[in-house]
């Protein structure tokens, strides 16, 4: 009897917990599934609230491996896949929550509806930051904001995760990209085509200085509470708000009285429920031409973290760090 082939893995026993190192059996994709062999595995602030337990909304059943966010190289296909097969570079958001195993480990089974090949002119390392604030970003957008040609797109925190991508989609899709963020941000905001604005400016201000008093076309919240409030009284009349932090209570007469939309973004809802799943692979995929084209590529943190420093890796996010952090596994 031969034994079963195992991999390294960083496993997770209970809420708040050490990332415990383990050896486990090397997932068998099931019908649908791909295996991939990790090469990168992007850290998100959602990986520390589950690893934390305090995501209610993204459950994940322990002893557990962490990680949503994976690039690699497919070496193996289950019954009924025909998009990829073996030696195929890919990425995607596609485990670490709702009891799907996560990208710190070596290899992962995964459904090969949520991946799409990697952007060719993107390191693994770049293409593992991307899938989570990209399809957050896109979904709020593009999928339900309609963006488009010479709109005006205020982004509410434009350089954080979901923010700089979001900057970067309005530019893509030929708006015209404000965004706020602290002063030492305003380079960066500049660099990836939006106009900053000061974050601590009033709303008003901000509506008179840009939009002539009009209010914007559209604004895309990614900071939550009194700036999705602002946001509401930064939109014009028959403008739209989308929010991916749209939590806690809200007051919409200033959305009400401007006869204005409001949408929220809900990342996790195909992964978790397995509704919408080829919606993401495709928003992967025109993301990646995107890329390709110069249009769209993540600002990454510039220090290196493997699987025997993901602690390190989580520590940096917790810390807020200067760009999006990847743990390097392969």
């Amino acid at each position: 009897m031969t034994d079963l082939p195992t991999m390294r893995a960083l496993v997770l026993d209970r809420p708040d917990g050490p990332l415990r190192p383990a050896e486990l059996a090397r997932p068998v994709p099931a019908e649908g599934q791909a295996l991939a062999r990790i090469a990168a595995s992007g850290v998100n602030p959602l990986d520390l609230k589950i690893r934390a337990g305090a995501a209610a909304h993204a459950k994940h059943m322990l002893p557990a491996v962490l990680g949503i966010d994976l690039a690699g190289t497919v070496v193996a296909v289950g019954p009924g896949v025909t998009a990829f097969r073996p030696g195929d570079e890919v990425y995607g958001m596609a485990g670490g929550v709702g009891g799907h195993q996560g990208s710190l480990a070596e290899y992962a089974a995964v459904d090969a509806a949520l991946l799409a090949p990697k952007p060719a002119n993107l390191s693994m390392r770049e293409a593992a930051a991307l899938p989570l604030i990209t399809i957050t970003a896109w979904e709020g957008l593009v999928d339900r904001a309609g963006v488009r040609e010479s709109q005006t797109v205020l982004v509410q925190g434009g350089a954080g995760g979901v923010g700089h991508i979001a900057v970067q989609l309005a530019a893509a899709f030929g708006a015209r990209v404000f965004a706020t963020a602290s002063a030492g941000k305003h380079d960066l905001l500049r660099r990836l085509g939006a106009t900053p604005i000061d974050r601590d400016e009033t709303v008003d201000a901000i509506v008179a200085a840009h939009t002539g008093g009009r209010g914007f076309d559209l604004v895309y919240d990614t900071v939550g509470g009194p700036v999705l409030d602002a946001s509401f009284q930064a939109v014009r009349r028959f403008g739209h708000v989308v929010s991916a932090l749209g939590w806690g209570s809200h007051a919409l007469a200033p959305l009400s009285f401007r006869a204005a939309s409001y949408s929220g973004v809900f990342t996790l809802l195909p992964l978790l429920t397995g509704e919408g799943r080829e919606h993401h692979g495709e928003i992967l995929r025109r993301a990646a031409a995107l890329a390709e084209a110069g249009q769209l590529a993540p600002i990454l943190d510039p220090r290196r973290f493997a699987l025997d420093t993901a602690e390190a890796a989580h520590a940096a996010v917790a810390a807020k760090p200067a760009g999006k952090v990847v743990v390097e596994i392969g």
